[in-house]
Order: structure tokens, then sequence, then C-alpha cells
């Protein structure tokens, strides 16, 4: 039977092909050390797993919720930005809950987009940057980032070779999977681009506090003018590590919060109550929680970063998020990322990610998510240091 349209539309998933190979070599009972995946590991913080259980022996919090989310909850990460950033938001007119960044990014953007809209979005970039507006019919344009860019530049470039012209551009800093940081400087001239443009702008604000070496990652948010141009998207996944419970905002533009809301209110019920309450307890209680997991993030970055050095793979230390994006060394890199990805499988028993599947412009890298422990690292190394010994 013909496929269907908007099926169609969307590319082969790359990391499949590196999925499936690990999948047949688990068969063959091969021990393989996962880093493919940003699937944090470390456990969700006791009190907040309390909160769930007290509040799901309720029988009243088992009843349908708001779409939007509970008054308590957005009014914690309201009161949350206020603290982290003096950003003061109207939690019934600029803040929504969201199943997770990823719902609430291909909602909104089919909210905004018609068939035919083009969208800017970098390259490489998380997947449902792109994956998000093509469901919705829009075209995406690529802004190259990465070393040696400049992005306004290329931005710019972007925009005008763009017809018809731009209306959204999508933004993940600190970057998955680059792991580039930014400045509220850039911010300003995103802001100010975004007005010259009439662009919206999309933030995606993942990796907030998993920032390490005295770096603190800024909110868009922050930036003057930046509510009459965009929203931010904020997840309790990796910083609270409750991937699972999918708890999400989207912040900012009321005309954008209410479109969102209100094609919502057509698609879902919103989160489990008790799921609701308990990330209200997480956001209203002490951040030292963040700190301890942002801590153990930063050890792992620690053992794989010097590890990969120590055997000659030359990788840099990044600042934040829970990767490390690291450029194939030299001898292999024209088999490109997918072919070294695999190598790396089937000779040192190591899974990661692709560059290729973020983007045209990711194919000279691989994406490490620092998921395993300092034991399993180790063993990751020593497979790795055999495979490259085996062939410079």
């Amino acid at each position: 039977m013909e496929e269907f349209s908007r099926i169609q539309r969307l590319p082969p998933y790359v990391f499949a092909v590196v999925g499936e190979l690990k999948m047949q070599l688990r068969h063959q009972n091969i021990d393989i050390v996962d880093f493919s995946m940003g699937n944090p590991d470390i456990p969700t913080p006791a009190h907040i797993v309390d909160k769930l259980d007290e509040a799901a022996h309720k029988p009243v919090n088992h009843r349908y919720s708001l779409s939007r989310g509970i008054p308590n909850l957005r009014k914690a990460v309201c009161d949350r930005y206020a603290r982290m950033y003096d950003v003061h938001l109207d939690q019934e007119t600029e803040a929504i809950v969201t199943m997770g960044s990823k719902e609430g990014l291909a909602h909104l953007a089919l909210a905004m987009l018609d068939p035919g809209d083009v969208v800017l979005a970098p390259d490489p970039t998380y997947p449902i940057h792109k994956y998000a507006p093509i469901i919705a019919g829009a075209d995406v344009r690529s802004v190259p980032i990465g070393p040696g860019r400049d992005f306004f530049d290329d931005l710019t470039t972007a925009t005008r070779q763009a017809w018809p012209k731009p209306k959204v551009l999508f933004l993940c800093y600190p970057h998955n999977p680059t792991t580039e940081v930014t400045t509220p400087e850039f911010f300003r001239k995103v802001v100010e681009f975004a007005r010259e443009n009439s662009l919206w702008v999309i933030h995606d604000l993942a990796y907030a506090d998993l920032v390490f070496d005295g770096y603190k990652a800024p909110s868009f948010l922050q930036t003057p003018g930046a509510k009459e141009v965009g929203v931010e998207f904020y997840t309790m996944s990796k910083s609270y590590s409750m991937p699972g419970w999918r708890v999400g905002f989207c912040l900012g533009n009321p005309r954008l919060v209410h479109a969102l809301s209100r094609i919502k209110s057509y698609l879902d019920y919103g989160i489990f109550q008790p799921v609701q309450i308990a990330a209200t307890v997480a956001l209203n209680s002490s951040d030292d929680c963040v700190t301890e997991i942002c801590e153990i993030y930063r050890e792992r970055r620690d053992r794989l970063v010097e590890g990969l050095n120590r055997i000659g793979w030359e990788t840099t230390s990044p600042k934040a998020t829970m990767f490390v994006w690291a450029r194939i060394p030299e001898p292999f890199r024209k088999m490109g990322s997918v072919e070294f990805s695999k190598r790396l499988l089937t000779e040192a028993h190591v899974a990661v990610s692709p560059g290729l599947g973020f983007g045209s412009y990711g194919d000279e890298y691989v994406r490490f998510a620092l998921i395993e422990n300092e034991h399993r690292t180790r063993q990751a190394v020593a497979g790795i240091r055999r495979m490259l010994s085996g062939g410079w």
C-alpha cells in the first residue's frame, strides 16, 4: 500500500542503523557499553518519588487533569524562573505544562506552521527541531553551527536565500549534540535579528542546569524583548533526572503559549496529576539534588574525556549538557559517522550516536551520552584503544 504523505516526508532515522546492529550483537551475548541514547540513568531523587507515591494513593488525583497543567505546577516553574533568572512570568498566560519538551515542541510547530512555511534550524541539532516542522508540513533551512562558523553570518545567509520568508528560528543552548554554550550577548543579537526579520524564536533549554566549571547557562527569556518574539522550553528530565515522568514547560510569549494551550486542549488531558504534584514539590524544594546530579555528570565527563585523550583521541571537555561531542580521529574520518559508529560497535563493543543523525554538518563527529558509570567508561576506553591501535 502507498505510504501516507506525511510519513513519506520523514527521512530515514539514522540512529536505527546503529540500534539494529547493537541489538544483533547483544543477541550474540556480546556486552555493549552503551553511550548512544541520552537517557538519564540516575534515579529520581527520593523526596520526589515519595511525593508521587503519596499523591498516587489519593483517588481524587486519578481523574482527568488539565491539559495546560495544574496551577501550582505552573506557579512553581514561574517562581523558579524568578529565582534563577530574574524573569517574571504570568502563570496564566505565559506558562503551560507539556509532556516533556519534545511533545510541546511538536505541537507548537503544528499550531504555528502551515504547509510551505519556512523554518530555520541549526545543523547539527536535536532531531525534533527539524522533524517537528516537517511533520507540520513546513520546509526546514539549515544554519550550520560549529568550530570556525559565524552563526549570525550563516543565519543572515539562510534568511536571505529562503523563500518564502522564514517564520520560525529554533535554537538550543547549551546545545545538543555539539555541547556548545552561549552568552546573554548572543541572545540579545537573536532578539534583534528576530525583530528585524519578523521571526518567532523557539529556544530549547533542556540542559539549563547541567553546567560545569563555573559556567551558568543564560535563559533566552532574560533578554530584554525576548517575550515579544518567542518562547523557551524547560524540562525536568535532566535537571531532576525525571526523563520517564515527561514533565516540561513552554514559557514566554502569550500568543504562542495560548496557541499551544488551544491545540493541546483538543489532544490531551494533561499529565497524571500525582506526577504534576511531585514535580511541583521538586521545583519548590532545595536545588541540592540538582547540584548532586550535575556533579555525577561532571565526574563522568572528566573520566571519559581524560580516557579518550589518553589513548590519542583528541576530545574537548564540554562546559555543559550530558554529552561529549567528539570529532572522529583523522584516519577514520573519511568513512563518516555511521560507518565509524558501526566499527566502534563491532570492534570496541561501544555504542555511540553517529553525528549524521543530527544533520549533515555533524558527519565528522559522534556523540557520547554520559550514562555509564566509571567502571563501564574505563571498559569502553580500553575497547576503543584496542580498536584505534589496530586502525591508525
